[in-house]
């Protein structure tokens, strides 16, 4: 199983926790096709933690919880199915869940197979009580071999929050993606410290295993499980979603889609910032500048001879963000410029070939799409 894209949906963690029901699957489900979402490229539907009951039924096997799950999961995969969308679960690699639930530590081949008879897509496959003496490299690559020998095509989701260097490894264990960050919060500074936390793990980061930096928050609002009222508004949303667009990252949504803003609709549709993510190549973006810097200019190469050109503002106060094209090795003799639009805005720039500067507000930012042309 090839995965030439990194993967788009919902996980239901960001906003409910625990408070998951067959009903709002369904409904998410609904809505992921009616917005457009769906269409938009998001496709999977993730039930992350707190699912099943405490304890593993008489054959052994994770049973869902009857009272949230009255029908079963193979009713709620069909339902999601029969939508043109597909079907996540959690598990976790310790010997139990975050939440202290049934988990897969030396039940891998078992677990996999009833997730497959259930139908599902995608395995998020989390950390929480990992056997200190157990190997984890040895953990991840028993479920990747377990979910193939069960025949269905599964997308794996290695989650153990970057711990023991996991981007140098875990492409080999046959994992299609991997956390390389931990918990992500509803605050515009989680946002900025995970971003900068990947400066040396993003270079791992290819078709067939992407880095993963956490869900996105951006419409939540302040409400849920790891909401933060007050911390981020549309601005700071933008921004967000912009960085984790600009790295090629797995774009699973948090809120609540059911009460979804038509701006932050608006924004997680953006064509641009869709393109960019899901870009062939996925290529790492090259920082300009000082990396410490908080008013960063990035470039990242895209396919078809195309390019991004993005300036943040991560900082309290408006300023300026720069280009200097000598910083890429792009020298202002080439006879070359680069003639760009902003995805925002639809702005046109250029043919440019030296130095530019952008204003932006206080944790805004400014992405360009751009092509070569002569001067």
């Amino acid at each position: 199983m090839i995965i030439n894209k990194p993967p788009m949906g919902w996980n239901s963690w960001n906003t409910f926790a625990w408070s998951i029901n067959d009903q709002l699957i369904r409904e998410t489900a609904d809505v992921m096709v009616s917005s457009g979402l769906r269409d938009a490229g998001y496709e999977y539907v993730v039930i992350d933690d707190c699912y099943a009951l405490r304890d593993r039924g008489p054959d052994g096997r994770i049973v869902p919880d009857p009272d949230k799950f009255p029908h079963g999961m193979k009713s709620l995969a069909d339902y999601i199915h029969s939508k043109g969308l597909k079907f996540g679960m959690y598990s976790c690699a310790g010997i139990m869940t975050c939440a202290q639930y049934p988990s897969s530590f030396d039940k891998e081949f078992l677990d996999a197979q009833t997730f497959a008879d259930w139908g599902v897509d995608y395995l998020k496959y989390d950390f929480c009580n990992f056997p200190k003496t157990a190997d984890p490299r040895m953990a991840y690559a028993r479920m990747s071999m377990a979910l193939k020998a069960t025949g269905r095509d599964i997308v794996f989701s290695a989650c153990n929050w970057g711990e023991f260097e996991v981007e140098k490894w875990i492409r080999s264990t046959g994992a299609h993606l991997y956390r390389s960050t931990g918990d992500i919060g509803e605050r515009f500074s989680a946002v900025i410290d995970i971003f900068q936390s990947q400066d040396k793990k993003i270079r791992y980061s290819a078709p067939g295993c992407y880095n993963d930096m956490d869900m996105l928050i951006v419409g939540m609002d302040g409400i849920g499980n790891v909401g933060h009222p007050g911390l981020c508004g549309d601005t700071e949303y933008k921004t967000h979603f912009a960085l984790w667009c600009l790295n090629g990252q797995p774009l699973m949504m948090g809120s609540d889609l059911r009460r979804l803003r038509p701006e932050m609709l608006s924004l997680l549709t953006n064509k641009d910032l869709l393109r960019i993510d899901q870009d062939e190549e996925c290529r790492p973006p090259i920082v300009t500048g000082p990396p410490w810097c908080n008013r960063p200019c990035y470039f990242k190469h895209l396919s078809d001879r195309q390019f991004v050109l993005a300036f943040f503002n991560l900082e309290d106060e408006e300023g300026s963000s720069d280009f200097r094209p000598w910083d890429i090795g792009f020298p202002t003799t080439a006879g070359f410029g680069m003639s760009l639009r902003e995805v925002f805005t639809g702005e046109v720039k250029g043919p440019i070939n030296d130095y530019i500067s952008v204003d932006l507000a206080p944790h805004d930012c400014s992405v360009f799409i751009g092509e070569w042309v002569a001067m």
